[in-house]
């Protein structure tokens, strides 16, 4: 039986025999020319359908596994990590680059969170969301680390994920005053769960630990 093909980030379909993949589109911030370049893709290898998906991409869906090769440089692009135990996506909202109500700069820090993150072996999934304003928009109260803006800052969250079991996230850290701070606590807490070399989401430890005894151990050694 076909399996997905986690190394061509190729998913398999309903059918058993055909895939889709996911094309990497940053903070779902596109162009002409890259959609022209998805649809032409698409065309040539009769794809089925395209899908918008909630990670901001576009799916490819519904072609032979003969062709993922060719896709990929097509595209012009290394398969994207819409699969597998990494960093699966930075979801990010318009913020103060486009958005009425933005209070901080989601664009600009989620675009550095996905070009640090994207497609990092962790030992489980982890999906990040970077929200301007208390909205929320990126939906970081369900991701493992998002970052949401404020009038003074950044609030860290973490430990949210959709799913059979679903969680809300906790707010680890208010009003993170700069952006540098913010990232350099992503960072740390990326680096701590990577060395817990556990197989569960980050939510799992505080559901365990609770959330101060969790603030207390991730944030033990940061200095930033």
């Amino acid at each position: 039986m076909k399996k997905d093909i986690l190394e061509k980030g190729a998913i398999i379909q309903r059918d058993k025999e055909t895939y889709a993949i996911a094309p990497h589109i940053p903070g779902g911030i596109t162009n002409p020319a890259q959609l022209r370049k998805i649809a032409d893709v698409a065309d040539k290898y009769q794809a089925q359908s395209l899908k918008i998906t909630s990670a901001q991409r576009i799916a490819i869906i519904g072609f032979d596994e003969g062709h993922l090769d060719a896709i990929w440089e097509d595209l012009g692009e290394k398969p994207g990590a819409a699969i597998g135990l990494c960093v699966r996506s930075v979801k990010i909202c318009p913020g103060t680059t486009y958005c009425k109500r933005g209070q901080q700069d989601s664009v600009k820090v989620g675009l550095e969170m996905d070009d640090r993150y994207h497609g990092l072996e962790l030992p489980w999934k982890f999906k990040m969301g970077v929200s301007g304003c208390i909205n929320d928009c990126a939906e970081g109260c369900i991701k493992d680390v998002a970052l949401i803006g404020t009038p003074k800052g950044w609030n860290l969250m973490v430990g949210g994920n959709g799913g059979a079991q679903p969680r809300l996230s906790h707010k680890l850290v208010e009003h993170v005053p700069t952006d540098e701070q913010a990232l350099a606590l992503v960072d740390h807490l990326v680096n701590w769960f990577k060395k817990q070399d556990r197989r569960c989401r980050l939510g799992k430890f505080i559901e365990e630990m609770g959330i101060d005894a969790f603030r207390e151990e991730a944030l033990r050694d940061f200095g930033g």
